[in-house]
């Protein structure tokens, strides 16, 4: 059986069981990039409504270049990987200045525009300029890795190329767009993680991992991510004028986001005054100025890092005295119905809705 054989089959079960989705409608290289940007490390079901919106707001190319960073984050918020945001956005204006709003066609052309790797120009020269270049993402190395029980860890740059030339042989001459948005599926619907449905599947007959019972086995990982444990000790300070925040400018987690006033400790903190840096604030040190309301823990999973977060509302007794007012990190208090409109990490937003509103 020829590889293009195996392509041929995914690209028939594709036409009959794919889901209906916007951006499987049009060939517009934006839309299309806009998904695949979108749906990296997201649900379909997740990412489909802020795709919706997204287009809403920024309909065009040109309307996301013009956009403030603000806007797009504020849009983003909740998806996650907010990088992505922040590339999109920069990739939206050099496609105008640079290409006059109009997308490359080139695939090594796509990969030169910020925030766009390997798969996603891939995604956008075939299904938008049906050039005949293959995706790899871990739909498709899941797919490939059992059909033919590649024991070889998919995490290096060895099995990379022996992936891309197997999934380069695979795609039919007609419509590679097709063909790479029906593996995908494939491994979205039928060859899932755990428990995938073989029974159904129409290549069975002809996957070595299925005859060999191992299809738990495949892909092989090699690296093991190994998270993080990070204490965030917010204190959510808050006079008459509303709750003070600040934007996020470092290149940490959550860069352009607004967040509280953030002492991270190197280990858990169970007292306010035990926070490493508190002692330097103004006014701590007399609580007659000020109030403890109450104390709040959260625990945020990110990829890489587990963030223990506290929560220390504390109000000022004189309503028009700042809490703590020498803070120099250009932060602010944002009356309540701001801080709505401002673009903020899901553990904040969360806390606030919990807690505040």
């Amino acid at each position: 059986m020829e590889l293009t054989d195996y392509g041929i089959y995914l690209a028939n079960w594709y036409a009959q069981n794919k889901r209906e989705l916007p951006w499987r409608q049009t060939r517009d290289p934006y839309k299309i990039w806009l998904s695949e940007v979108m749906l990296q490390q997201t649900r379909v079901s997740q990412g489909l409504p802020y795709y919706i919106g997204f287009l809403e707001k920024f309909p065009t190319v040109y309307a996301l270049a013009e956009a403030e960073e603000k806007e797009v984050l504020l849009e983003w918020q909740g998806l996650g990987y907010y990088t992505r945001a922040r590339n999109l956005h920069k990739c939206a204006k050099t496609i105008v200045s640079h290409y006059g709003g109009r997308f490359p066609a080139q695939y090594e052309q796509l990969q030169e525009l910020p925030g766009v790797g390997s798969y996603t120009a891939a995604a956008i020269a075939s299904i938008s300029f049906g050039q005949k270049v293959p995706v790899l993402d871990g739909n498709v190395y899941r797919v490939i890795s059992r059909l033919f029980d590649i024991g070889e860890a998919i995490d290096t740059a060895k099995s990379r190329k022996i992936f891309m030339d197997i999934a380069a042989g695979m795609i039919p001459d007609i419509d590679p767009g097709s063909f790479n948005q029906a593996i995908m599926e494939f491994g979205a619907l039928v060859c899932v993680p755990k428990n995938p449905l073989c029974a159904e599947c129409v290549l069975n007959s002809k996957c070595l991992s299925f005859s060999k019972k191992n299809q738990a086995d495949r892909p092989v990982k090699r690296m093991k991510i190994k998270k993080t444990i990070r204490h965030f000790n917010y204190l959510v300070m808050k006079n008459q004028t509303g709750i003070y925040m600040k934007k996020r400018i470092k290149n940490d987690i959550w860069k352009g986001l607004f967040d509280f006033y953030l002492l991270e400790s190197p280990n858990e903190i169970s007292k306010l005054h035990d926070i490493p840096g508190i002692q330097k604030l103004n006014g701590v040190n007399d609580p007659s100025t000020w109030k403890l309301v109450h104390v709040k823990e959260y625990k945020h999973l990110l990829t890489h890092q587990v963030i223990q977060a506290k929560f220390f509302l504390v109000r000022c007794k004189d309503p028009k005295q700042k809490v703590w007012g020498d803070i120099q990190d250009d932060g602010d208090f944002y009356p309540l119905e701001q801080i709505d409109n401002l673009p903020k990490p899901v553990l904040i937003n969360k806390y606030l809705k919990e807690e505040i509103f």
